[in-house]
């Protein structure tokens, strides 16, 4: 700890008494509420599993979690037919082709497709090898008639 010389000019900046506006003041003008989405199913004829600890492990190093989140939350809410307010991370989403804007709204799979190569890249090279082990393994025991 440290003491100022009386008189001594004080390094920190000053501070108002009040942090938080009082609660009559107006929100911000660029506040805005997130509207709601209804999203859709889309049926692809092959995927993966929304809960398959795959989406966790590999999606998440590409998008992120947040993303990955937003992701199942819209599954999750096509599932049920409810509506949610529209993800943060849509645009990422739409980016990386998981969901779709179409005329009914938001589209989301069943089933979520395998890392395309072209976001592979995002992954560490570990990450990589480990993920091609795995889709490697899984289209051999799809191909394999004996399983």
């Amino acid at each position: 700890m440290t003491a100022l010389a009386p008189g001594a000019p004080d390094a920190r900046p000053p501070t108002a008494s009040h942090a938080a506006p009082s609660s009559g003041a107006a929100p911000s003008p660029t506040l805005r509420r997130r509207p709601f989405v209804l999203p859709v199913i889309e049926r692809p004829r092959r995927g993966i599993a929304p809960d398959d600890p795959y989406v966790r492990r590999f999606w998440v190093a590409v998008l992120g979690p947040g993303a990955v989140a937003d992701l199942l939350r819209l599954i999750a809410a096509a599932r049920d037919r409810r509506r949610i307010r529209m993800p943060h991370h849509l645009g990422v989403l739409i980016e990386a082709r998981l969901v779709r804007r179409g005329p009914r709204g938001i589209t989301v799979p069943i089933l979520i497709p395998p890392v395309p190569p072209h976001l592979e890249r995002r992954m560490p090279s570990w990450l990589r090898a480990e993920h091609r082990r795995v889709v490697h393994a899984a289209l051999r025991s799809r191909d394999d008639p004996t399983s």
